[in-house]
């Protein structure tokens, strides 16, 4: 119990050794909700490529299309929707936001479905030839983005409810980082519930640690296989719907541009753990907004060292699952 604490101290120091290098209160408390917000939405869209890891041993290099699929989706909805997105008031507002949000995750959902069937079933166990199909379907799904939607940049203005910031004393505090803040624990809770107090749970973890027990006792585990792969895509769209109304903007790079700390969210929080996920992400959204402030030339580069830090002490991840 106290091993599974340490990653928690981990963050704790983390947050609290930020506060004599940034200096400002106020300042530390704006940059401290703005990297739990990131780190919220990276764990979003990192939580189900770790499942799929951890699962089916699938080096999915592709997951960055579904981001990109589902913040377009989400834009477009948005967009069409103008008029509630931009009314005042949040429950006009809540009638773009629902119908965009589940557009995503069906439209990443469907494509993950797709991805599974045709491009990852025929190459389970060779990872070599999963780098190579995936990043041929990358490339593939990015050029039809192209052909839908355009190559330009998208401009998406956020709702109006969640436009403009909290003010306590000094510290501004966006809105839209405090929804994502509650979105990103609402969905780490449903997950830690579902993963752990379900039948399908019991399944998936059981899966996670021996998958040919799991067959052995009559499941059939290939189901589970689709039905985490169909699962983690959509929740990438959801990230990515997050991730397009943050930027307020979507381009056809911007899953791309956000893979490489998804994968290092993953290595950090140990192949298969959500909670390690959820950790993982947190300390990765920190350290990043932390760095960009104080040395924004060494942003990316901190998440690298913190990844090979966590390594050195924990080669197989904050919270590994067991083998």
């Amino acid at each position: 119990m106290k091993r599974n604490g340490l990653p928690l101290a981990l963050l704790a120091v983390l947050v609290l050794g930020a506060l004599p290098l940034v200096a400002s209160l106020p300042i530390w408390i704006t940059l401290t909700v703005a990297g739990l917000a990131m780190g919220m939405m990276i764990f979003m869209m990192a939580s189900g490529l770790t499942l799929v890891f951890g699962l089916m041993d699938v080096m999915n290099f592709a997951h960055g299309v579904f981001i990109s699929v589902g913040a377009y989706a989400a834009a477009s909805v948005l967009l069409a929707l103008k008029g509630q997105a931009q009314a005042p008031g949040l429950a006009a507002n809540l009638l773009a936001i629902g119908p965009a949000v589940l557009a995503a995750m069906a439209l990443a959902a469907a494509l993950g479905w797709f991805f599974e069937r045709v491009i990852i079933r025929p190459v389970y166990g060779d990872h070599l030839r999963q780098i190579l199909v995936t990043m041929g379907g990358l490339i593939v799904v990015e050029q039809l983005i192209i052909v839908i939607w355009g190559p330009d940049l998208i401009p998406l203005p956020r709702p109006a409810a969640l436009t403009g910031s909290f003010i306590f004393g000094d510290a501004a505090i966006e809105r839209y980082r405090v929804l994502a803040v509650a979105v990103g624990l609402a969905l780490f809770g449903a997950m830690w519930l579902l993963l752990n107090r379900t039948r399908i749970g019991l399944l998936v973890r059981a899966g996670v640690e021996n998958a040919e027990m799991v067959e052995a006792l009559g499941y059939r585990i290939r189901r589970l296989f689709v039905g985490v792969f169909v699962a983690g895509s959509a929740l990438a769209g959801l990230g990515g719907a997050m991730w397009a109304m943050y930027q307020e903007s979507v381009n056809v790079q911007m899953g791309m541009q956000v893979l490489v700390m998804i994968f290092i969210v993953v290595i950090i929080g140990g192949l298969g753990s959500v909670s390690g996920c959820f950790v993982g992400a947190l300390l990765v959204g920190l350290m990043a907004n932390y760095t960009g402030f104080l040395a924004p030339k060494l942003a990316l580069g901190s998440n690298i060292l913190l990844m090979v830090l966590v390594l050195l002490w924990r080669p197989r991840g904050l919270y590994p699952v067991a083998k």
